[in-house]
């Protein structure tokens, strides 16, 4: 799959994850249209409009042959709002790429789709097809998505990677994100494999981290996808100990891969 994509449409590029691709995915060869509630200035094939505008959607999918999919609810909300934004939105995003012809999406997931599922022992990486364990009600939302991304690629042929986001932030702020930090360099090589890089059965599932020294998650299937990180976020590590410390074991922020998130429910 080399050659694709042609064109790459960008949801919520207007957000943090989206304008980091605008300003380094041209890098990679990629051609994008940005497609955001709020207006994108300086882009004159940018579509603004909203998930659940199906004349606009599909006006933007008009021509393109991936998607890379961020819009919607960066975390916790009200049900009703996740509802409304992550799943049902993204379920228009997928109707309206394959009533396109989209050939790929990358399908921006969380690790908090497995939040509540504990950090092993031994302190090895928790393998891709751990169980979905969600932490939250936005968790909920990323596994839909996920069976969302399975069901299209086995019934309609439309490719999915669905990506595990990290911690996705300029450095690492946290004891936590030495593990789960997502550098914007590596972010761009992220998204530039997922969109070229070869799917098994039509749907990959991969996680989103830089090269961690202390890193949760398997990154298999990721570098399989040709992703070759090159930051580490061990390179804070001395300066965020002393000003923070390290976790206790009995820390959610230790215990979890969703951290905090697992304390959020009402």
């Amino acid at each position: 799959m080399a050659d694709l994509p042609g064109t790459v449409l960008i949801t919520g590029a207007a957000g943090r994850m989206g304008s980091c691709l605008r300003e380094l995915l041209p890098g990679y060869g990629h051609r994008l249209r940005s497609f955001d509630r709020l207006p994108v200035a300086g882009e004159p094939d940018a579509v603004t409009g909203d998930l659940l505008d199906t004349e606009a959607l599909a006006g933007a999918m008009d021509g393109v042959d991936a998607v890379v999919h961020l819009a919607g609810i960066p975390g916790e909300a009200p049900f009703a709002d996740i509802l409304a934004t992550n799943i049902e939105g993204t379920y228009r995003l997928y109707d309206a790429a394959r009533a396109a012809g989209v050939r790929r999406i990358v399908y921006a997931s969380s690790n908090h789709a497995t939040g509540f599922t504990e950090r092993p022992a031994d302190g090895g990486s928790v393998p891709v097809d751990a169980p979905q364990r969600p932490d939250t009600y936005y968790g909920v939302s990323k596994c839909f998505g996920e069976s969302l991304a399975s069901l299209y690629a086995d019934r309609h042929g439309l490719e999915t990677v669905s990506l595990r986001i990290g911690s996705f932030t300029a450095e690492p702020r946290s004891i936590r994100m030495l593990s789960t930090w997502l550098s914007p360099g590596d972010w761009a090589r992220l998204a530039h494999a997922a969109l070229t890089g070869p799917v098994a059965s039509g749907h990959t599932v991969a996680y989103g981290i830089s090269a961690n020294t202390r890193a949760w998650w398997d990154l298999s299937t990721a570098r399989a996808l040709g992703y070759r990180p090159q930051d580490d976020a061990e390179a804070y590590a001395a300066e965020l100990i002393a000003e923070l410390g390290e976790l206790r074991p009995e820390d959610p922020e230790h215990r979890y891969l969703g951290g905090s998130f697992t304390q959020s429910g009402r």
